[in-house]
């Protein structure tokens, strides 16, 4: 309990990262370009856009004064930053003016620092009022920083009374439902304080890691609570029943919390940082959850059986009765529905349109309608930055016509199409010329007219990059939005096999140490991999796009939280196939072991629907999302595929498991 209290105090001392950018490797291209310019230009690449309604040229240029005087916004462009405003309107290139200013609606660009964009936005809103509108990176930051700390406290809200429902409904005591969640809660306490030694967490594990570590955990206590409460019930004295406990559930709780603690070891090879800040505080989160539930939750229990006793009640739910029964009625149906649904899940799962950002926001939110707003007035704008070697113009001139003439770039910013080929640079004023010049470098900035992500977006950064290196060989540098998102592209796709890979690996060995039985792990394996399959296949055949990070930790928690079903089940079926043939064993497994299955499955499922619920973080929302319906279908699988398997399977299980000791008797 002290470390606990020292945990919640500090917690408050771990800092979260809202910027996806800082998760990449350092050797990833646009990491590099960004140093680079970082270490060339002082000028840096807008992340913000605010559209100013129905103002003259010279109303547009005092708001542009005011924006940039506000401490933490710099490198403010508009109109007068691409044409001469000494020249009329109507004689300037239309498509560069109405990139700026259009129906006497005004679209400036500037960036905001990392780390200032709550309060900046929050003043650049002030400024400019309801009617004007904003949008881009740094408001997007902004929100999630907001949003965080409030919606994480409302889902908590939500989620603790439907937990407390959930086992109140699944216990004889008023009172165990308070020790599970004591004991859980002190490890997830322990374990976000315990984030201040590494420092800092990414918004995903600050949203997502506790409630997860809470779900998928509290089996363990579960686990132990009903194995003591058996033997109190046998006559055992409260201590010898607690050690008799410990002893039965160690397997089981040891088993259960393996598959997941190498599950979520898997994401954290993750080269996109954010899989593996997640992974480690999972990981270091189930390792604490088992250490309480093996000694504090016991010391717990045994300081306060009393009140277990005097708060007990009648079971609220009457015994599950031949459901076995009408479940293997089901068996070759299910069989054959599965297995028509696995090839086409599979193909439908790796042909998703994935979303490599934070996706969309939502159109309800202020922060949706003034980007529609902006979207609608001046069309897709995504800023590029280029870094090509300096010191030849007639080059430079060249590859800027080139890039002019492509149909996605709105308009180009640089030396020579803003002043002058013919003038040198050192003839003018510092701070012009350095706006596009450092000792080594020209900089070149591009307004595109496509979404920061996506296939055309992504194909003209390969464009873009293929038409500059033809000028200046490899010495060239892009970066932008919307190139970081590509190199989070390229980096996640590489991360998604790695991380399967070594998920499926790690819980084979585990269930192969544990049943001790080369088709066992397979037949397991089978069944909740199917239900991931079938889960990240919905967003293909509703055509609804799917953030990859969502994705691809989905793809390993599923598999790694709602395998311990499958392990439930298949380790009562095997004690009851010793005693009796197979088929009236799956019946009497299932009869026995569907309501537990079906607890643990509705509090995962309950944080998973809350979460998507609740957050209007795209990336954990579709996480949320994605958790609840796969635990639906894991459990469906579990409770109606997995046991068609085992008993179609029986004969080569029992020939392929060590000492595997089946009933041999009538009817076997």
């Amino acid at each position: 309990m002290v470390i606990a209290l020292i945990s919640s105090i500090a917690q408050f001392g771990v800092s979260v990262n809202y910027n996806m950018v800082d998760y990449l490797p350092e050797d990833a291209p646009s990491m590099t370009a960004m140093d680079t310019m970082e270490e060339e230009f002082d000028a840096a690449v807008a992340n913000t856009r605010v559209m100013i309604k129905d103002v003259t040229v010279q109303e547009a240029l005092d708001y542009k004064e005011k924006i940039a005087a506000i401490d933490g916004v710099s490198e403010v462009m508009w109109l007068d930053d691409a044409i001469d405003l000494k020249t009329p309107l109507e004689m300037a290139d239309q498509d560069t003016v109405e990139s700026y200013y259009k129906d006497k609606d005004a679209l400036l660009s500037f960036h905001i620092q990392e780390g200032e964009e709550v309060e900046v936005t929050d003043k650049v809103y002030k400024l400019i009022g309801e009617e004007n509108a904003m949008s881009g990176e740094a408001l997007n930051t902004a929100n999630s920083q907001k949003m965080a700390g409030t919606e994480s406290a409302y889902a908590a809200l939500l989620l603790v009374p439907i937990i407390i429902l959930i086992l109140v409904i699944s216990t004889n005591s008023w009172m165990e439902p308070v020790f599970f969640l004591t004991a859980i809660g002190v490890s997830v306490l322990v374990n976000m304080g315990t984030n201040i030694f590494l420092g800092e967490v990414s918004f995903v594990t600050q949203s997502v890691a506790p409630i997860l570590q809470l779900a998928v955990s509290l089996d363990y206590a579960i686990f132990l609570l009903h194995s003591f409460s058996d033997f109190r019930q046998e006559g055992k004295e409260p201590v010898e029943a607690m050690r008799m406990a410990i002893k039965r559930s160690f397997p089981a709780i040891t088993a259960s919390a393996s598959t997941t603690f190498f599950g979520f070891m898997a994401l954290s090879f993750m080269n996109f940082e954010i899989g593996s800040d997640l992974g480690i505080n999972l990981v270091k989160g189930i390792l604490l959850s088992f250490i309480c539930v093996m000694i504090f939750l016991p010391a717990l229990t045994l300081t306060f059986y009393k009140w277990i006793d005097k708060t007990k009640h009648k079971p609220i739910i009457p015994a599950f009765k031949n459901i076995g029964k009408s479940v293997l009625k089901l068996k070759i149906p299910v069989l054959i529905l599965v297995f028509l649904m696995i090839v086409p899940a599979y193909l439908g799962q790796s042909n998703t349109n994935f979303i490599y950002g934070t996706g969309e926001q939502p159109e309800n939110t202020r922060i949706g309608q003034d980007e529609l707003a902006i979207e609608q007035t001046f069309g897709k704008n995504t800023p590029m930055v280029l870094l090509v070697p300096k010191g030849d113009i007639a080059k430079e001139e060249e590859l800027v016509q080139d890039l002019e003439k492509l149909e996605e770039v709105s308009s180009v910013l640089a030396y020579v199409n803003t002043v002058d080929p013919v003038i040198p640079p050192e003839y003018l004023e510092e701070s012009v010329a350095e706006q596009f010049y450092s000792d080594q470098f020209a900089r070149i900035i591009l307004n595109t007219n496509q979404d920061a992500e996506g296939e055309a977006a992504f194909t003209l950064i390969e464009k873009v990059e293929e038409m500059a290196s033809g000028y200046y060989g490899e010495d060239v540098y892009s970066l932008g939005e919307s190139v970081t998102l590509y190199d989070i592209k390229n980096t996640v796709e590489k991360d998604n096999q790695l991380v399967n890979l070594l998920t499926i690996i790690t819980i084979a060995i585990v269930l192969l140490v544990t049943f001790r039985s080369i088709t066992i792990p397979i037949v397991l394996l089978l069944t909740i991999q199917s239900s991931v399959w079938i889960n990240l296949s919905v967003p293909y055949f509703t055509d609804t796009p799917l953030v990859y990070v969502g994705y691809l930790i989905i793809s390993t928690v599923q598999l790694a939280a709602t395998v311990d079903y499958a392990i439930l089940l298949t380790e009562a079926y095997e004690k009851n196939r010793k005693e009796m043939p197979a088929v009236q064993a799956i019946k009497k497994t299932i009869d026995e072991k569907i309501f537990s299955i079906l607890i643990s499955a509705s509090i995962l499922s309950s944080v998973g629907f809350i979460l998507a619920w609740t957050s209007s973080n795209p990336i954990v929302s579709s996480i949320g999302l994605l958790l609840g319906r796969g635990t639906l279908l894991a459990f469906t699988m579990v409770v109606f595929f997995l046991p068609a398997l085992l008993v179609i399977l029986d004969k080569v299980i029992e020939k392929t498991t060590w000492k595997p000791n089946f009933f041999k008797g009538k009817g076997s």
